[in-house]
């Protein structure tokens, strides 16, 4: 049924991989600012 559904409407999609991205790419800013402010941490 699922699968169906995004064979014939796949911008179904979208809302998912979009989050998906915010997600990923808040997780980079972060790990980047950290980095920038205490470079010797890790």
């Amino acid at each position: 049924q699922n699968i169906r559904s995004v064979a014939t409407a796949p911008w179904l999609l979208l809302p998912g991989v979009a989050v998906i991205i915010a997600v990923l790419a808040l997780n980079f800013l972060g790990d980047g600012l950290r980095d920038a402010a205490d470079p010797y941490g890790r």
